[in-house]
């Protein structure tokens, strides 16, 4: 098994080894502790050029590639499509191929196709970073979620994982499956039958429970990662009205009774608050909601700086206090 981490590009988490993915998040753990001193930089990337281009909105994942970058000391471009050629006719490829003449040393990309990343990687020469191609993959997320049940579990293997809400269309559903189910834990996936198809197993090997309830796949859980509801990719009706949809399958404290009295709650952002979870859990003692946007941080600084070639980070002078992890009650 291979645990090391020496891919040219990040494009999926679908081919990658659990040793590669434990040596992601090995090298994210060391990046999260220079976000904890004082000053938030090291000059493991200086002289290097991140570009940052982003055919879809985005506050949490851009910004934090951006972070990420700059406490790596590389310099970040951030690329605004609608202030871009791409406006004027200008191909994907043709853009790409122009910012590659800059010569940057990493290029991140989201797009709404999927395939999008992987068709810049066989075109051009630099490292190439998915993040988020439709309704395919988004690896750093997958890798920040598991940063975070890591941190507060111990562990991933053996843990069950529910994933609930609009999995025909979410790209985080896909990456999270093929990376739990590759580190050992096991996953269920539940909500309206028309967003969790029952062909939806092929795409993993092994590891994945389609529940026709949303409570059942809830049942036992020790992680329960919340989806959003993917409305700008459905292109019909899946279900009656969004009222409806947060009567029955938003979360609420009497689905969460059903998991593991001490299970931690999780969503990728953006919450629409009411519909797919309730205020009282987002902002509750078992929420690690922005846990994960600190986690994400980290994993985009590892993955920058295995894909651009860094140098080791210098030691701290002082180590900080290590983090307390929060107690996580079920009341």
């Amino acid at each position: 098994m291979q645990t090391t981490f020496n891919r040219r590009h990040l494009l999926g988490i679908r081919e990658l080894q659990a040793g590669e993915i434990n040596h992601l998040l090995d090298t994210a753990e060391t990046f999260r502790e220079v976000s904890q001193r004082h000053i938030k930089k090291v000059p493991a990337l200086q002289g290097r050029t991140v570009i940052n281009l982003f055919f879809e909105p985005s506050t949490r994942t851009r910004t934090s590639f951006e972070i990420a970058a700059k406490r790596l000391s590389a310099d970040a471009v951030n690329v605004s499509v609608s202030t871009s050629s791409v406006t004027k006719g200008e191909t994907l490829l043709d853009t790409a191929r122009n910012l590659e003449a800059m010569a940057p040393d990493c290029i991140v990309i989201r797009h709404s196709m999927a395939g999008a990343p992987l068709h810049l990687a066989r075109m051009t020469n630099a490292p190439i970073v998915n993040a988020g191609d439709g309704a395919h993959e988004h690896p750093t997320q997958a890798l920040l979620d598991a940063l975070t049940i890591r941190e507060y579990k111990g562990r991933i293997e053996g843990l069950k994982v529910a994933i609930v809400g609009d999995i025909l269309h979410s790209r985080v559903a896909r990456s999270n499956i093929y990376l739990l189910t590759k580190l050992g834990a096991s996953v269920s996936v539940g909500g309206p039958g028309t967003l969790v198809p029952d062909d939806f197993a092929e795409v993993v090997d092994n590891g994945l429970r389609i529940e026709k309830r949303f409570e059942d796949a809830i049942e036992g859980a020790d992680v329960v990662m919340i989806l959003r509801i993917q409305r700008e990719r459905q292109d019909a009706a899946f279900f009656p009205s969004m009222r409806e949809y947060a009567v029955h399958y938003g979360l609420q404290p009497r689905h969460l009774a059903r998991a593991a009295p001490d299970a931690i709650v999780m969503h990728p952002g953006p919450m629409n608050r009411g519909v797919e979870i309730s205020s009282e859990i987002a902002d509750g003692s078992q929420s690690l909601i922005l846990d994960q946007v600190t986690n994400g941080v980290a994993v985009r600084m590892a993955v920058l700086y295995l894909l651009a070639g860094g140098s080791p980070a210098e030691p701290a002078e002082q180590k900080p206090a290590k983090k307390q992890k929060r107690k996580v009650n079920h009341e």
